[in-house]
Order: C-alpha cells, then structure tokens, then sequence
C-alpha cells in the first residue's frame, strides 16, 4: 500500500488538504474594514466542506489500491473539487478591501500537484497490469 508511489501522494494531498484548516490563506483588510482579519480553510462552509471532502477522499484512495479504475476516478475528482476549492478561496479573497496571500496559500497548487502525481501514478500502474496480463 505505502510502497507505491502514488500512496506517498495522496498521503502529502491529504496533509496538505488538512493543514490548510491550521494556516491562513490570505491576511488583509476586510469590507467592515477590520484590520488583519485571516482567510482560512475554516471560513466560510463550501470551502470547509470541500477541503474536508478532499482530504478524507485522498486519505481513502490510499487504501482502494486494488481497484485501479475507482481510485483513479476519485483522484480525478478530487483534481476538480481542489479547482473548485481555488475559485471559492479567490472570491472570498474579493471581500477584502486590501492585504496579502500568505506562504501557506501555495498549499493549493501543491495539492493540485500533487493529485496529478498520484493519478499519473495510478495509471501506470494500470498500464503495467494490462501488459502484464497481455504476455500471460
């Protein structure tokens, strides 16, 4: 289960997808103009929904790795909710009249990363199994 690469993946998808509920996303001046208000994964429900579905999603691909075609489809999945999961960030980031993104908000892209790395992995793994059984 660990020994394969693309586990190593979700497992760093899924800690980061965690870790974004401890760190901020943006720090700034909100629209009631409250000063060094934060932007974190635990704002607003879409995105606490959504990172929570990412993570848990990830942690169970780790342990569906004896059904290929499944985890791989879940890990695509979770590719879409993390885009979806950027545009909600960026339009809460909208509701701020000023401020900054913080180092922790590159938690996002990596995320992205690193659920394709997991895919690309996934379907590797597919591929040397249909070659596999071809010589059989």
């Amino acid at each position: 289960m660990l020994q394969r690469i693309q586990s190593i993946w979700l497992l760093l998808a899924a800690a980061c997808a965690f870790l974004t509920f401890q760190f901020p996303f943006y720090t700034g001046t909100n629209a009631e103009l409250i000063p060094s208000a934060v932007l974190y994964g635990r704002t607003t429900l879409p995105i606490i929904l959504i990172t929570a579905a990412i993570g848990i999603t990830s942690l169970i691909c780790i342990f569906l790795y004896k059904n290929r075609k499944l985890q791989l489809r879940l890990t695509v999945f979770c590719i879409a909710l993390e885009a979806l999961l950027i545009f909600l960030y960026y339009n809460e980031v909208k509701t701020f009249t000023s401020g900054t993104y913080s180092l922790t908000a590159l938690l996002q892209p990596c995320i992205v990363f690193f659920l394709f790395l997991a895919a690309r992995g996934i379907n590797h793994d597919s591929k040397i199994i249909r070659e596999s059984n071809r010589f059989r």
